[in-house]
């Protein structure tokens, strides 16, 4: 990754407070989709963190992972899945593979499942974020496609707060945007 692009995914980047009955700040990354230079090298850095294990798909959980995930499949030239959240649509008409998710960032249980078509035995996947924090959404995937005869090859996100997890890489940590 450049200088000039993690500079950029700093100043882009900043916490919200969201009033009174909040006791936590939120993230806010929309600066980062807003900024077309971020954008352009967003891919081919994230790529870049597990090139050599020569992934032939990305998946990414819904919803900030299906912004990143085709910046990343495009920059690797493979194929881009997306894995769904069980529940925040109408259930998708073909067989789907899923996996629970104990607690994702917020606590909260949930369920991801892609279309059991689009990972078969020869793939080797890479998961796509844009943060991790618990790692919990990319062992649910690692799970599925491991189910579809798939080789999880490792998670590439944008910010990484998983405590020594080598199965995740990222280009900053939380500690990067605590001067924001």
């Amino acid at each position: 990754m450049t200088s000039d692009l993690r500079d950029r995914l700093i100043a882009a980047f900043r916490w919200t407070d969201p009033g009174p009955d909040s006791e936590v700040l939120v993230s806010d990354r929309s600066g980062w989709w807003r900024d077309p230079h971020i954008l352009d090298g967003l891919g081919q850095a994230l790529a870049g963190l597990f090139a050599h294990e020569q992934p032939t798909v990305v998946v990414s959980p819904e919803v900030t992972g299906f912004l990143v995930g085709p910046l990343v499949a495009r920059a690797l030239g493979v194929g881009f899945v997306e894995a769904y959240r069980h529940g925040a649509r109408r259930p998708i008409a073909e067989p789907m593979t899923w996996a629970d998710v104990p607690a994702d960032h917020r606590g909260e249980p949930q369920r991801l499942g892609v279309r059991s078509r689009l990972i078969g035995p020869d793939d080797r996947v890479l998961v796509v974020d844009d943060w991790a924090a618990t790692g919990s959404q990319s062992r649910a995937i690692y799970k599925l496609v491991s189910e579809l005869g798939a080789i999880p090859v490792g998670t590439a996100v944008i910010i990484d707060e998983c405590p020594q997890n080598v199965s995740i890489r990222g280009l900053l940590t939380s500690d990067d945007l605590t001067s924001t």
